[in-house]
């Protein structure tokens, strides 16, 4: 059985989905961009602002979901340039000082809302 998540610390969906599935024990968390939850606008500055914001929104919806980026198994980042890899990189590396996830990152010809980069993640509750 699946459940929807929805935080109100996270940036409504955009289109016909949700901010996060779980079902079975695994958290599906649709790709998030740089919006600032509290305009519903994208964050002004470039890709290590952006990076931020998406990362705060990630958390918002663990959260809600009752998980942590210890839970993180999986990140896919998308990017407008790759040269702006380095960049998000650094600040996504803080939120995983350890036990990293699987991560996969393309440069993609655009994004939504002219954003810079944009993250899905995959969580998973570790069996004891």
């Amino acid at each position: 059985m699946k459940k929807i998540i929805q935080s109100s610390r996270a940036p409504a969906a955009i289109g016909p989905y949700s901010q996060a599935v779980e079902a079975n024990g695994m958290l599906f968390i649709s790709g998030q961009v740089a919006i600032d939850p509290d305009t519903g606008k994208v964050v002004k500055g470039g890709i290590t602002e952006q990076t931020e914001q998406v990362m705060k929104n990630i958390e918002a919806i663990l959260k809600e979901a009752g998980y942590t980026f210890s839970d993180v198994i999986k990140s896919t980042c998308l990017l407008s340039d790759m040269k702006n890899f380095a960049a998000m990189n650094a600040v996504y590396g803080e939120y995983y000082p350890e036990n990293q996830p699987a991560r996969a990152a393309f440069a993609v010809k655009e994004l939504p809302l002219g954003v810079l980069v944009e993250i899905e993640t995959i969580a998973a509750k570790q069996s004891l």
